[in-house]
């Protein structure tokens, strides 16, 4: 029995919203990693933003940040928490340009270990406190960091509670 499920019409692969992995990397003193997108970078050149990458067919989500952590910062995450997921449509007025679900996650990483992994895409990368992201950022930067920090707070909040 063929368990190939069968291939979307052309339109329909063109026009399904793509599955992003979104990756904000921090450190233990609650700063953020930011990377500054070069003329290579897809869209929004010049401008920081967070990691993120495609979640490519058969893999966990988990697979894909360790996956793009490595590629475009060359680090190993040392642990991953999902935070929100977002239905992010950006465009024009005829409908949007791009469709993306993006599945937000909290990674730690080491700052020792951190590199520019993808000079193609990015021209630098700088640790910041998520209320003082260097400018111009991407256009969801601050979206992405306020579900960071609800995430982070809740978290916070949760675990001071077990301890009382």
């Amino acid at each position: 029995m063929n368990t190939t499920p069968p291939a979307l019409p052309r339109d329909r692969a063109l026009t399904a919203p793509t599955v992003s992995c979104v990756f904000v990397c921090h450190d233990t003193a609650g700063r953020v990693l930011l990377a500054r997108r070069s003329t290579g970078a897809r869209d929004e050149p010049g401008t920081w933003d967070t990691g993120a990458g495609a979640l490519e067919h058969g893999e966990t989500f988990e697979e894909a940040v360790a996956r793009e952590v490595r590629e475009e910062y060359t680090a190993d995450p040392l642990s991953v928490e999902t935070v929100a997921v977002r239905n992010i449509l950006r465009g024009g007025g005829d409908g949007p340009v791009s469709h993306w679900v993006a599945v937000v996650f909290a990674v730690e990483v080491d700052p020792d270990a951190v590199a520019l992994g993808e000079p193609h895409k990015f021209d630098a990368l700088g640790w910041f406190p998520t209320d003082e992201p260097p400018r111009p950022h991407h256009s969801q930067l601050p979206a992405t960091l306020a579900l960071f920090e609800s995430h982070r707070h809740s978290s916070t909040h949760t675990a001071d509670s077990g301890r009382r």
